[in-house]
Parts: structure tokens; C-alpha cells; sequence
């Protein structure tokens, strides 16, 4: 929502008027000189909306305000054209209207479409949250990432690296739609109070590191009339894709990483597959590099992964895990359930080379149980377990 800069208007008494922390109503609008505002100067309020109100017999500004439990300087600021004092019946204002309620529907087949309309929504109403492309997938499709919060504690979250593991897409994003309306309406999430977390650290999300091959599971080939052939072949000519892990050029993007990548090279497919190719060298495909060069730019403390099935957390790589990587991964286990797993016979992955180039915590979340795509009847419990842990990886 935006208001009109008068005379005398500060951002603290944004703040105060329409019952938002200061700091969010100051990071929405970071190109503003606070200290000198404009008259005239467009500004951003997070965490509302506006909707068109048709004046009726007997309206005023203080009766609406009353009516509405808003503040009745909300409705000058947002209608200055209006003649409070002189309002006409079929006048139509504009009212702010808290948000109150999730935007993200992650109850669905959450497709990279799906990730970005909502992201956009988001974006308009929690103008304090940081979007940019970190890369395009191989079929062009900008891969966003979303950066929310002012610490110098950085942690990083993704998921589906693996098309099949889409739903935790819409894990990711219900996480950030959550900490957003706990943000803006200072409301605690499982006991605890967000603005901590948004003075202390600094949350990278990216949401869908596929999108190409999340696309493929949920909408079948691309209109591409090279990579629709080539899918197709690649699936031996069955329509059904939901086995699909790898990107749309049939590699596995979670053994492109250069951490013993030579055994993963040796012993799983060697040509283009829709699961387990390695790629022909480390670091070959737009969206593996895209996560690398993430990770180089801004020197995460920890970075969690999110994949599908098993609920268990991996979370060592040869030895080179800080001792303190355990104690985090043991509050991990402690409010998901899941089984902390220090090592596994698998290299070459995003955690196992984040582990291996910065010796930080870092941690592949396998969520949920069964047979991947999981149902997404199982969405509730798999969101609250997964809570836990995304909490505790601000906190820990």
C-alpha cells in the first residue's frame, strides 16, 4: 500500500498510524531519504492493502474509521483529494485493510508459474523483502532468490533441486509468507517473536533451483520443440514425468558439485537420464553454477537444503563440519522428529561442497515419507515438521 507524503509526515508516524515496526516501514522504502521527506513522495507501508469502500447515507471519515477500527488520519492519508467534511453518496474512497491472511496456496501443484504470481503478491505487500534472478534455468526461466531481514548472520534455504521434490517449493514459500504476516502484525510463531530474527539475520531463500524440470513433472514437456523431443526420448516415450529428478537437459543437479564428484561420475548413468546423471563434468549446468556463485557472493553461514523423502538430516562431509554443525543438527532432530545422519555413501552434492569449500554447517532436510512426488495430502504434517527446523535455523 502506498500514501502520499504532507507536509510535516514522517515515517515514524507511518509507523505509528497505521501500527507497524518501524524498521520494515523504513527498509520498504530504502531509496527515501527518511530524514527529509518529499511532500508529495509515494511510500510504501507493508503489510496492507487497499480496497475501494462506495460512501453510503450518513457516512463520515470518523464513522468509517469507527466502524473499521482504523485510525481516521489511515483515511485522509489515503483519499487527500477528499473533502472529508463534504462526502457524497456513491463517492468512492479507498480504506487500508491489514494483511491478516496468507497469499501462498502451497495445497496444490506448486509449479514454477504458481512460485512466481505469489512472489509478485508478496512483493507488493512486504515491499521490505529483497527479490532478484540469481541466474535462468536452461530453458530462460529466472530463478528467484528472496532475501529478508538485516543480520550479519547469513542463512541460506532451498528446495527442489530435484523436479520430483516440488512440494518443498511451497514449503519454502509458506515459510516466508508466515514470517512475513508474524513480521508485519508482530505476532509469534511456535512461542517465538520474529523481529529478533529479522534485526539478527539475514534469510536467503531460493525457492525452486529447477524450475525446468519442476515444470516437466507438473505440466509435462515444454513447448521447446528440441527439448520436448529430447525429454520425451530421454523417458523412453512415456508421458508420465513424475519419476523425473534431474533439470531438462537430464542432469541431476545435486551431484553436480565438485566434491568427489569422480565417484558419483563413475558409478551412477553415464549419459543424460532423468535421475542420477552427474553431468559430464562438475559445475556444467546454469542452475548448479547459479547456486555456487550464490554461495561464493554471499558467504552463508549455514545453508540448509530441503529434498523429499526419508525424514532424516544429513549434515557432515568428510570430517570437515564444524564440531558445532552437531549441536545445530540435534536441535534440528529435537522439533522435527527426523534423524540426524552424519555420513552416507553419496558425494558430489550442494551440501557436501558447501561443507567442503567454506567448513560450515550445512545440511540436506529430507522431508516426509513414502514415494517421491510425496502426496500432497501429507503437506500439513511435512510443513510443521519442517517449521521446527527452519526456525531453529534462524535461532541456533
Amino acid at each position: 500500500m502506498k500514501v502520499v507524503v504532507r507536509k510535516g509526515d514522517s515515517l515514524w508516524y507511518y509507523a505509528k498510524v497505521f501500527n507497524v515496526p518501524l524498521r520494515l516501514v523504513l527498509d520498504s522504502n530504502r531509496t527515501i531519504d527518511a530524514a527529509n521527506l518529499q511532500v508529495g513522495t509515494q511510500i510504501n507501508i507493508p503489510g496492507y492493502v487497499t480496497e475501494n469502500y462506495t460512501i453510503q447515507r450518513g457516512d463520515t471519515f470518523y464513522k468509517i474509521a469507527q466502524r473499521r477500527k482504523i485510525p481516521l488520519d489511515a483515511l485522509t492519508l489515503l483519499n487527500p483529494n477528499a473533502s472529508p467534511s463534504n462526502l457524497q453518496i456513491g463517492q468512492v474512497i479507498k480504506v487500508p485493510v491489514r494483511v491478516l491472511r496468507s497469499v501462498v496456496t502451497p495445497k496444490m501443484n506448486y509449479d514454477y508459474k504458481t512460485m512466481l504470481r505469489q512472489l509478485k503478491r508478496l512483493s507488493e505487500i512486504y515491499p521490505f523483502i529483497n527479490v532478484r534472478s540469481i541466474e535462468n534455468s536452461v530453458l530462460g526461466k529466472a530463478i528467484p532468490e528472496i532475501q529478508i531481514g538485516n543480520g550479519t548472520k547469513k542463512v541460506h534455504m532451498n528446495g527442489s533441486f530435484h523436479a520430483q521434490e516440488w512440494i518443498t517449493t511451497a514449503v519454502l514459500m509458506n515459510f516466508l509468507n508466515d514470517y512475513l504476516l508474524a513480521l508485519t502484525n508482530q505476532w509469534t510463531i511456535r512461542g517465538l517473536k520474529m523481529s529478533p530474527f529479522y534485526d539478527g539475520v539475514t534469510l536467503s531463500i531460493v525457492p525452486m533451483v529447477n524450475p525446468d524440470g519442476v515444470d516437466l513433472v507438473l505440466n509435462g514437456p515444454p513447448d521447446d520443440d528440441f527439448y520436448r523431443d529430447y525429454v520425451m526420448e530421454l523417458n523412453q516415450g512415456n508421458q508420465d514425468f513424475s519419476g523425473w529428478k534431474a533439470n531438462i537437459r537430464g542432469v541431476d543437479l545435486n551431484n553436480q558439485y565438485p566434491a568427489k564428484w569422480e565417484i558419483e561420475k563413475e558409478r551412477k548413468p553415464q549419459q543424460p537420464a532423468p535421475r542420477d546423471y552427474p553431468g559430464d563434468e562438475p559445475l556444467s549446468e546454469p542452475e548448479a553454477i547459479a547456486m555456487a556463485e550464490l554461495a561464493y557472493q554471499e558467504n552463508f553461514d549455514r545453508v540448509v537444503a530441503f529434498h523429499t523423502q526419508g525424514e532424516e538430516i544429513y549434515w557432515g562431509y568428510e570430517g570437515l563440519e564444524p564440531p558445532y554443525a552437531e549441536t545445530i543438527v540435534q536441535e534440528f532432530g529435537r522439533v522435527s522428529g527426523y534423524k540426524p545422519v552424519r555420513y552416507v555413501d553419496s558425494y558430489a552434492g550442494y551440501k557436501d561442497w558447501f561443507i567442503q569449500e567454506f567448513q560450515r554447517p550445512g545440511y540436506t532436510v529430507e522431508l516426509g515419507e513414502g514415494v517421491n512426488p510425496l502426496p500432497i495430502e501429507q503437506y500439513d504434517e511435512i510443513y510443521q515438521e519442517s517449521l521446527g527446523i527452519m526456525l531453529a535455523s534462524l535461532y541456533m
